[in-house]
């Protein structure tokens, strides 16, 4: 997109099965669908998309050292962990994880859990392409699969810190 873009008036709409969707690995499972991204418009300051997260499974425990993560859930219950405080996620719940803030998410519904998230600035896009698998609309769940061994350097390039390891258990 060109920068002389944002001059003129822009906007998007992008519907429910529109946009660059990336199965999950374990232990998330589901699906991402990137709505808007850097290369879908001209602003280079976030990314937004859903994701889906089916029940029992959940996002590892991690923080962002240069990013802010927004997410709105609109379907499913779960809850977050934030700096070792737990908070119930059910529709209209919005959280921000601000840099640092070591979190994870969790389905612990019966149903899907489905969220918008925006990130800003943009990286996680990179982050869900390099671990997932792509996804064509209405496609059937592939059987779970585990994250890829680059995982962890992905994650170093993009300012993705991994958990902290348990001096109890050194893992």
């Amino acid at each position: 997109m060109s920068n002389d873009m944002i001059k003129q008036a822009w906007w998007s709409v992008v519907g429910p099965e529109e946009g660059e969707s990336i199965w999950q690995p374990q232990p998330s499972n589901g699906y991402v669908t990137l709505k808007l991204t850097t290369e879908t418009m001209p602003y280079d300051n976030f990314t937004s998309g859903i994701q889906v997260m089916p029940p029992g499974c959940h996002v590892r425990k991690h923080a962002h050292t240069h990013n802010h993560e927004l997410i709105f859930v609109y379907e499913g219950t779960g809850r977050c962990q934030i700096e070792g405080k737990t908070y119930e996620l059910s529709p209209e719940t919005t959280v921000l994880f601000g840099r640092y803030a070591e979190h994870t998410i969790e389905n612990t519904g019966d149903t899907d859990l489905r969220m918008f998230w925006v990130f800003f600035p943009p990286a996680l896009e990179h982050f869900f392409r390099a671990i997932g698998k792509p996804r064509q609309p209405n496609e059937v769940a592939p059987e779970p699969f585990p994250r890829p061994q680059s995982a962890i350097n992905v994650m170093q390039q993009l300012g993705i810190i991994p958990p902290k390891p348990d001096i109890k258990t050194n893992k």
